[in-house]
């Protein structure tokens, strides 16, 4: 059986009218037995599809097998998990999707089948419905309790914002069995706790224990290792990883996302904004458009940048609503869209980035008492996350709590190089506001640090 997908901060979402890249789409419109092939499960993951990838292959294989007719439930499981690793690999949740219809085969064979419960889950987690995947993942966990089927259950949970039952989720699939799955998720959790050295120390084992024959999985500890350490002001390191990731896949579009960030952070524009450009190709959601937007902008390049956030204000809402809900709250657009997109993302996950995209948009829409009453909810945690801090800080100075703003606008200004470049603009001013006047007046156009310079912050120590 192929192994459960590492977790993913903000699972990417990316649909493509629905369905994977069919080698001839118009097969589509083909009978298969009698009837549409769209309504036939097994002949729509038996369809060709193009590329010459090692898991394109590995799809072919498994498709061949199937064809053969001979231990069918086994080859469609497996092509399942096949189909789960294309969609991490190119970002098209229409290979979620036929997954999700190998689970429908198997389960027309066996309806207790609890392979096809685990591929369903994790197809289910994937596009964001948490609860359907909680729901079957405590019925895998009650009639069988394997390593996989905590994890999946600890995905779920954290998801929505059950962090203490996804921590104890997390420690009985790794007492079964400690891998690159537990250790990467082992790290997060402890990111999420706010201690940064215990996520690099995990992260380090989950990267030991990658494996070049998954090249996806292993290029993404190697990405998540590296924004650890570049939060923590160790920019040679973390681009080192970073290449890494990227020499063991090359369109991997999170270590490009990152490796541009991280050279806006040093004010290398021009090689910022490819890594930029390549990583949004790849993976156009609204935080990839987001984040070249900025640096097309800081290139000069307005014209550009405006039509990449005119794409993101489009389309954005139907791939990742949470982020479009931020992006318009920073730059003071449609506080009721915000709003709106931000109570929408509840009825799916209610963990800390939710919140905080919450309180980020009634600031925006002037609620700031119930603004700051959702960014204490953010924040409880004790996650140590730049843009956290930078929310929190700007509505203490709304709300007029001076202590409160000068408190956070420290831990930001410590994480400052993790901001996009508007953000780090914004924390700049109130910085100034808060020197000159006591956070209530004026701006200051000091830059955060000069060029190539990274601040270093003060990550917590492991406890």
């Amino acid at each position: 059986m192929h192994p459960a997908p590492a977790f993913r901060r903000n699972a990417s979402r990316r649909p493509k009218n629905g369905n994977s890249r069919l080698k001839n789409k118009s097969e589509t419109n083909k009978t298969h037995a009698g009837g549409s092939i769209l309504n036939d499960p097994l002949a729509l993951v038996l369809t060709p599809q193009s590329g010459d990838s090692r898991t394109d292959r590995e799809i072919s294989r498994l498709q061949q097998k199937i064809r053969d007719g001979r231990n069918l439930q086994l080859w469609l499981e497996q092509l399942g998990w096949a189909f789960v690793a294309k969609a991490r690999e190119n970002f098209d949740t229409g290979f979620y999707k036929l997954a999700e219809q190998c689970a429908q085969c198997i389960e027309k064979r066996n309806p207790q089948s609890q392979e096809a419960m685990l591929l369903r889950g994790h197809v289910l987690q994937n596009l964001h419905r948490f609860k359907e995947s909680e729901t079957l993942a405590r019925r895998l966990v009650h009639e069988r309790g394997l390593s996989f089927d905590y994890g999946l259950l600890g995905d779920a949970l954290m998801e929505q914002g059950k962090l203490n039952d996804a921590t104890e989720a997390y420690q009985q699939m790794m007492n079964l069995k400690p891998d690159l799955q537990g250790y990467a998720r082992a790290a997060h959790m402890r990111w999420l706790k706010g201690d940064l050295a215990g996520a690099i120390e995990a992260m380090q084992l989950a990267v030991s224990a990658a494996s070049p024959n998954d090249a996806e999985s292993a290029a993404w500890v190697n990405t998540r290792l590296a924004f650890y350490e570049f939060q923590a002001g160790r920019f040679e390191q973390a681009q080192k990883l970073c290449a890494f990731a990227l020499s063991l896949q090359g369109n991997h579009a999170p270590a490009l996302l990152l490796q541009g960030k991280m050279l806006l952070a040093r004010n290398r524009v021009a090689e910022a904004v490819d890594a930029l450009q390549s990583a949004a190709k790849i993976n156009p959601l609204p935080e990839y458009q987001w984040a070249l937007a900025e640096g097309l902008r800081a290139r000069g390049r307005e014209n550009e940048a405006s039509a990449i956030e005119a794409q993101l204000r489009q389309h954005g809402a139907a791939n990742d609503a949470r982020t479009v809900a931020l992006f318009l709250a920073t730059r003071g657009e449609s506080p009721e869209t915000a709003l709106r997109l931000t109570k929408e993302e509840f009825d799916s996950r209610s963990d800390i980035f939710t919140h905080d995209a919450f309180a980020w948009s009634l600031a925006a829409a002037g609620n700031l008492a119930e603004a700051r009453r959702e960014m204490q909810r953010a924040l409880a945690e004790g996650t140590e996350d730049a843009r956290l801090f930078f929310h929190a800080a700007m509505i203490a100075s709304q709300v007029g709590d001076a202590p409160d703003a000068k408190r956070w606008l420290r831990k930001a200004s410590d994480l400052s190089h993790l901001l996009l470049p508007s953000e780090r603009n914004e924390l700049q001013n109130l910085a100034g506001r808060g020197a000159k006047q006591n956070a209530s007046a004026g701006p200051n156009t000091q830059k955060l640090f000069r060029s190539g310079e990274i601040p270093r912050g003060n990550p917590k120590t492991k406890t």
